[in-house]
């Protein structure tokens, strides 16, 4: 299931017909642009009195301008525009800047570094091949306004004359630092739908959960009113069967009625059979009870899992009592993603051991494997980290089966929305394998079934604790 929600997510993080950009985000930057190049002419040409080409550059302001007035006519606001469209605006902006660039003085003009604007707009929005274009575009403007440009204007005694390797120096300070924020707002884009894409899967799983529960509340509800009238008809066919004759053709219906009345009751004690969280005596689970139910579907796997759970040896009186909390598909859902992944690298087995004291409830699962990456072992849990080429699924199909990283980022930000903190390590030589260890608070763990048991009165299991001579502990 993670690998269905994270291998839809990822088609999403790809660039389909429409850009990221908004024709209003275009529009309002161009309008910030025509207002700035107005004020810049203006200033130059009537405060400080400097002969420059008004006329050609009000011009060119002008047509964008006028640009703007139209795709404002054409198009809604939040329409997006096309990444084929998208890039002939860009394209159009890099040209409209260098051609005031060159009635202005070009290279010389403190302005040049704007022709990197519409690189960067691009690298946020549109697709990487398409930056490389503009880039390129924007780099030869560059390059030709560096040799090929109107005077600075400027006063006319003393001239200004730069030196041609100040020139080439801002020449290579464009070239330099076009690629570099482009890159760097590319590489934060990405993060950035990388991580909008996981938290959307994450909730996606979560939603899932919670509905499969409801789903056993429902279930519980169908055995609860159900189980009366099966019984009924299970007793008045036996009484049938003992009235009928052995001969008589009605016989063969009644047994039939009578077995499938008894199907129907076992159908309905399968799905009984794990509690719902809307019942007042299974709302609530312990740690062991907890561990067990996340561990249950890998128990039968390739893997020996063993489970321990006993209070700290510190812990005494009220602090060995075992912690209760409500019961929380995400953190079930979590804890047997974690046992998953043990299960898959183990070679041989896999230990799960959770213990409590008056502070904290912990549960460590740790495995027999290669242990983790140390490349890898202080950024995983981000969304789209994986060590998915080691385990013991993907040794057996020639490692070609491999993850998107998104299973362990569930996991981790389901446990950590309960008030958990996640640490990886590995084991210490001579023994291999790895070890993550999961924490909560006491009062975090035990928390929301104290406001559940505030907001609703009813009675809750209790749970006796554990007595020096009988530990609770099990294997399996």
């Amino acid at each position: 299931m993670v690998g269905q929600l994270a291998k839809a997510f990822e088609s999403k993080l790809s660039f389909s017909g429409d850009s990221q950009l908004r024709l209003q985000t275009i529009v309002r930057l161009r309008w910030v642009g025509v207002i700035g190049q107005i004020l810049a002419l203006c200033v130059v040409y009537f405060w400080f009195g400097f002969d420059l080409p008004i006329g050609p550059c009000l011009t060119i302001i002008a047509v964008s301008a006028w640009v703007n007035v139209f795709l404002a006519i054409r198009y809604p606001a939040r329409h997006r525009l096309s990444v084929t469209y998208a890039t002939a605006l860009l394209a159009y902006d890099i040209i409209q800047l260098a051609s005031l660039l060159y009635l202005t003085g070009g290279i010389d003009n403190p302005f040049t570094m704007l022709i990197v604007a519409p690189v960067t707009v691009s690298a946020a929005t549109l697709p990487l091949a398409y930056t490389v274009g503009l880039g390129l575009l924007a780099l030869a403007c560059t390059w030709l306004l560096a040799f090929y440009a109107m005077p600075l204007p400027w006063y006319v005694d003393p001239p200004l004359a730069l030196p041609f390797l100040y020139k080439i120096g801002i020449l290579a300070a464009v070239t330099a630092s076009m690629p570099f924020l482009a890159l760097y707002v590319w590489r934060l884009t990405q993060e950035g739908r990388q991580m909008s894409a996981a938290l959307a899967a994450t909730e996606h799983v979560l939603a899932r959960e919670q509905k499969l529960h409801a789903l056993d509340g429902l279930a519980a509800a169908a055995a609860h009113e159900l189980g009366t009238p099966l019984s009924t008809i299970t007793l008045v066919t036996n009484e049938l069967e003992r009235q009928i004759e052995k001969d008589s053709p009605h016989r063969e219906d009644i047994l039939l009625l009578r077995s499938q009345a008894q199907r129907c009751r076992e159908i309905l004690q399968k799905l009984t059979r794990h509690p719902p969280d809307e019942d007042p005596l299974h709302g609530s689970l312990t740690v062991k009870e907890m561990v067990h139910e996340a561990a249950a579907p890998y128990v039968d796997g390739p893997a020996r899992i063993q489970i321990r759970t006993a209070p700290s040896a510190a812990a005494a009186g009220p602090d060995a009592r075992q912690p209760v909390g409500i019961r929380r598909p995400g953190v079930i859902y979590g804890l047997g993603n974690i046992i998953e992944n043990a299960a898959d690298y183990a070679e041989s087995r896999v230990e799960i051991a959770a213990e409590w004291d008056g502070q904290t409830v912990t549960a460590v699962i740790a495995d027999d494997g290669p242990g983790f990456k140390p490349d890898v072992i202080d950024n995983l849990g981000e969304p789209y980290v994986t060590t998915r080429s080691d385990g013991r699924k993907e040794r057996k199909s020639g490692g070609k089966v491999s993850g998107l990283g998104l299973g362990f980022f569930i996991a981790k930000t389901l446990l950590e929305r309960s008030g958990a903190r996640l640490f990886l390590e590995n084991r210490t030589l001579p023994e291999h394998g790895a070890i993550v260890r999961i924490v909560w608070p006491r009062p975090a763990f035990e928390a929301r079934l104290e406001a559940r048991e505030a907001e609703i009165p009813r009675p809750v299991r209790q749970h006796q604790p554990p007595g020096p001579e009988d530990p609770i502990s099990d294997a399996i």
